[in-house]
């Protein structure tokens, strides 16, 4: 036993035991499986580390700058470089075109009348086929024709092709009806001629008819075959009550009004004359109400022709109710006091406020003292600018610091110039009346805003606009001032909305009352 104990403690410290041995044997790595991922990952971290394009703007001058800076040359060298040249391209020679392929062309086109009315391929003529001698023309013929500015109803009634004999006819019937020269511009006609009586002969007229007149229809038509033309009038019913349109201001006058039906040029109207009694911008709140009355027209036959403004009024909560109406041969209108609008003196040539008077004061664009030779208006972008009485323009263009301005010369020596304009409407040479609109407010030239700089000159030295009186007033009196009221009176009892009521009396009831055709009015009664 003693030897074997001593046999395994020296074993022990000779070499391990065979199990030990086995059990502290290294192994070799695994390797990983490979990964597109991990080496996409791998990749992107190497390219991120190049740092190709560093900031320019920071650390100039060192190796990451110069580095950038290279960067930086080489692309724009290698785009220069790819540049696209700008010579002209060289055209493709001409295609040589034979009858052949010419005729093949032609047999695939679709062409008007005038050349030839080809239209896909067509077969082929054979000995079958003969030639007409000539082409047949329609029985009849209808056409449109509208009567155009400084046109005359004779020279229309040649262009439609009606013989002379027929035409004389029928403008010496339509005559008896109506003035010729009283056919408005835009007159439409419609037209129908018959077949011709030989070849080359006009072709007779059948029938024509056309709207002469807001309240009458004229035509003008054969009986039969070979018989005399005759006249027929076609009255139509016109209800004339007079249009009156009521609402609230709201956001916008303009808008309101015309949401509430009144035609466009009726709304200008009346915010025209409106705007010579309050300043439209500062005196007109949203919970005012608008009132104005129109001249108003209305067929039977559903068209409506609005008229001249007859009466403007403004009710205001907090100040007097503005109420003009149109009074006297002139057109003129009056307050419901009987002061008419301005007559003689001058205008104002916007209706805006004055912000800047006639004097020494510091520019405030330039920073120092100067003359400010003119006063200043406010008003909005786009507001008219009107002549302050009757003139000539002398200038209209550009004027240096005044921006685009209108220069007018007046009686007496006096001359007057509008700045800073957003548009001009006259020309230089053009003669202009008191109230004419020749421009628009804008901000043009030495500005710091939309506004009118307004000056006056006599005998070419500027004088102070203000010293002259703008408004010189017409009064009614006695027994005009009393009619004039009762007028005022009547018209507003108009209805708002009356003009828009069914007609009461048909177009067929009112043709009944009289003769329709004038073969009518020449014939005899017939015996009964």
């Amino acid at each position: 036993m003693d030897d074997t104990h001593g046999h395994e403690a020296t074993g022990g410290q000779g070499q391990a035991p065979a199990s030990l041995a086995h059990d502290q044997i290294v192994q070799p790595p695994r390797q990983p499986a490979f990964s597109w991922a991990t080496m996409r990952d791998q990749l992107s971290g190497r390219i991120a580390a190049l740092d190709l394009a560093p900031d320019l703007g920071s650390e100039i001058g060192s190796k990451r700058w110069m580095r950038g800076l290279g960067t930086f040359v080489g692309l724009s060298a290698a785009a220069i470089a790819f540049w696209p040249s700008f010579a002209p391209l060289e055209a493709a020679p001409p295609a040589h075109v034979d009858d052949a392929v010419r005729d093949e062309y032609r047999s695939q086109m679709i062409l008007p009348l005038a050349l030839g009315a080809d239209s896909g391929r067509h077969m082929g003529a054979t000995a079958l086929v003969e030639p007409l001698a000539a082409a047949p023309e329609r029985p009849t013929l209808e056409t449109v024709l509208t009567m155009g500015r400084g046109d005359t109803f004779e020279r229309l009634l040649r262009r439609a092709g009606i013989g002379r004999d027929d035409s004389l006819r029928v403008a010496d019937l339509v005559g008896g009806a109506m003035n010729l020269s009283d056919l408005a511009p835009g007159t439409s006609f419609d037209i129908t001629l018959g077949r011709r009586p030989a070849p080359g002969a006009p072709r007779p007229l059948e029938t024509i008819a056309f709207r002469a007149r807001f309240d009458l229809e004229l035509a003008v038509e054969r009986l039969g075959e070979g018989a005399d033309l005759a006249l027929t009038k076609h009255v139509i019913r016109v209800d004339e009550t007079p249009l009156r349109i009521r609402g609230t201001v709201g956001d916008s006058l303009y808008r309101s009004a015309r949401a509430a039906g009144a035609p466009a040029s009726a709304v200008q109207a009346y915010l025209k004359t409106l705007g010579q009694y309050v300043n439209l911008d500062r005196d007109v709140r949203s919970d005012d109400t608008f009132d104005f009355i129109v001249a108003h027209r209305r067929a039977a036959t559903g068209e409506r022709q609005a008229g001249q403004l007859l009466y403007a009024g403004l009710e205001r909560a907090e100040k007097p109710r503005v109420q003009l109406m149109r009074w006297g041969k002139e057109g003129e209108f009056y307050e419901a006091s009987g002061v008419g609008e301005q007559r003689g003196g001058l205008m104002a040539p916007v209706p805006g406020r004055m912000t800047s008077r006639f004097g020494m004061r510091r520019h405030p664009i330039l920073g120092y003292r100067r003359m400010h030779s003119g006063l200043d208006f406010k008003a909005s972008y786009g507001t008219p600018i009107v002549a302050v009485t009757d003139g000539r323009v002398t200038g209209a263009g550009r004027m240096g610091g005044c921006g685009n301005a209108v220069r007018l010369h007046h009686d007496g020596g006096i001359d007057t110039r509008y700045c800073h304009m957003s548009r001009i409407a006259v020309n230089r040479g053009q003669s202009v009346r008191r109230g004419q609109v020749i421009g628009y407010v804008g901000s043009t030239g030495l500005s710091t805003g939309a506004h009118l700089h307004y000056e006056m000159y006599r005998s070419g030295r500027a004088i102070d606009p203000s010293s002259v009186q703008y408004v010189s007033r017409a009064q009614l009196a006695g027994a005009e001032l009393r009619r004039f009221k009762d007028a005022l009176s009547r018209i507003k009892t108009v209805v708002p909305g009356a003009a828009l009521a069914e007609l009461e009396q048909t177009s067929a009831e009112v043709a009944a009352s009289e003769p329709a055709r004038e073969i009518d009015r020449l014939s005899p009664p017939k015996k009964g």
